[in-house]
Order: C-alpha cells, then sequence, then structure tokens
C-alpha cells in the first residue's frame, strides 16, 4: 500500500461470461480523518488519504472557520491505528469564534452537514459572490472531456470524486480526488489556498468542476471561495438551485459530451 496513492491491492474474484478469474483489484483507501483545532477534536470525516493538508485547510476555509490560510499557525499530521488525525493550530480570535459555535460532526461519504445540531447551523453565512465570469459552452464541453484523464484514482478505482478548477477555456488548472465529494471540493480549495489562488480578484476567470452531482453543500462551498460558477457532471437538487440564486452562481449540471443543463445563470 502507498499512503501517497490512496490505493490498496485487493485479491478478488471477477465473474465474467460464466467463468470466474481470480485478479488483483486497485481499491480506494477509506480511513477516519480526525480534524482537530487547538487540541479540541471537531469533525471525522471518512476520506481518501492523501493531500490531508490542503484537505484541512479546504475544509476550514469552506465551513468559515477560518477567513484566511494566515490564521492556521501550523498543522500536524499523525496516523494511528483507528484513522489519521489532523491537528491544526488556530490563531486566538479564530478559535474562540470556533468554540462559540462549535459542532460535533460525524461524516460519512457524500455527507456534508450530518451532525448539524439545529436547523440553523445547516447554512452558513455567506455572502453573495462579487466575482464573475461568462463560461462558453466550449470551455464546459473541452473540461468535462478532459475531467477523466485528470483522475488517475478514479481510473485505477473507479469510486472516487474529483473536482476540479478550470480556467475560462476549460482547461483544468488544478484537481483534487476524493470518495467523498464534499471532501474532494475541500482538497482543491485548500490546494489553491496554498497557491494563493484564492486572492481577491483571481477567480473571474475561472469556474469549478466537479464530478458528482451539485447539492447545497456544494454550492456553499464555493460561495465561500468567491467562485462564480459551479459546473456538475451529474444533476442539481433543488437547494442548490435556490441558494445559486440567491448567492449570484451560475448552477450547471449534466455536464456530458456536447450537453449540459444550465439551471441558473447569474448576471454581473
Amino acid at each position: 500500500m502507498d499512503d501517497q496513492t490512496g490505493v490498496k491491492k485487493y485479491k478478488v474474484e471477477v465473474w465474467s461470461n460464466q467463468a470466474i478469474d481470480q485478479k488483483t483489484d486497485s481499491i480506494a483507501e477509506e480511513l477516519p480523518i480526525a480534524l482537530v483545532y487547538n487540541d479540541v477534536s471537531h469533525a471525522v470525516m471518512m476520506a481518501t488519504p492523501t493531500e490531508l493538508e490542503a484537505f484541512a485547510i479546504g475544509f476550514s476555509l469552506s465551513e468559515g472557520i477560518i477567513k484566511n490560510l494566515n490564521e492556521i499557525y501550523d498543522i500536524q499530521i499523525d496516523s494511528h491505528p483507528e484513522g489519521v488525525e489532523v491537528a491544526l493550530t488556530l490563531s486566538n480570535q479564530r478559535f474562540s469564534e470556533l468554540k462559540d459555535r462549535r459542532r460535533s460532526i460525524t461524516g460519512r461519504t457524500g455527507c456534508g452537514i450530518c451532525g448539524s445540531e439545529s436547523l440553523q447551523q445547516v447554512r452558513l453565512t455567506s455572502n453573495p459572490v462579487s466575482a464573475y465570469v461568462e463560461v462558453s459552452h466550449s470551455a464546459i464541453n473541452n473540461a468535462v472531456a478532459e475531467l477523466m484523464d485528470k483522475q488517475p484514482l478514479q481510473a485505477k478505482t473507479g469510486a472516487v470524486h474529483g473536482a476540479a478548477w478550470c480556467n475560462s477555456e476549460g482547461k483544468i488548472i488544478e484537481i483534487c480526488e476524493d470518495i467523498g465529494r464534499h471532501n474532494a471540493l475541500d482538497k482543491l480549495i485548500g490546494t489553491m489556498a496554498r497557491k494563493e489562488m484564492l486572492i481577491a480578484g483571481t477567480l473571474n476567470a475561472g469556474f469549478v468542476l466537479v464530478s458528482s452531482r451539485a447539492s447545497y453543500e456544494m454550492v456553499q462551498k464555493t460561495a465561500m471561495i468567491n467562485a462564480s460558477v459551479l459546473v456538475a457532471v451529474s444533476a442539481a437538487t433543488t437547494m442548490a438551485i435556490e441558494l445559486a440564486e440567491q448567492l449570484g452562481i451560475s448552477l450547471i449540471g449534466f455536464a456530458r459530451d456536447k450537453r449540459h443543463v444550465t439551471y441558473v445563470r447569474s448576471s454581473k
């Protein structure tokens, strides 16, 4: 097993054409990842154990725990028999605010709001996005066509999602993978933050592409980094559409070869 790839090899039986073959298959690794802030455990997410520093940064940004990368003073990653602990040291102000609204979350694959203690905790405070970009049909088509070639984990295992940042021509600039669609997007956000791609004004020339459905949480995370376009390979949900309308995000789904559906088209 290579911890950097998030893949393990297993012996499997493949039944095909009335016959059984013994083969070695590549399986996506899944582990509990504990996010600990200033020695206080905050969340445990089931995730692919790769790019964990980016994951922790992206989660912190998309959940509104921090406003910028400078508010994280240190990140330590420790492996345990039960899983992996990612310990972050926050500024006193941010940790004080986190304690005031702290919640206990036990995350599952594909679950972004499990563990919220009240309906009020589901919705984070998100301002309408100030960035604006018009994405052409050809750019969306270009990005979707490139997506599979940029997902090595998916190619090996068939079990992970991808989240990508694409430029205005549809070229994929950054991409991250994880068994959880929310985790993949958080890893992308963290990667972009570390590369100083989230500085005000820099998101006016690109869009987010995800290999999953466009749910409420995916729109919310997109808004938290002030990106104005979210493109999904699968469908959008009702809450995703409503939130996109509120926050001024163009929301596009069912992005396939030479076809996609526009649910919301934002205007500047």
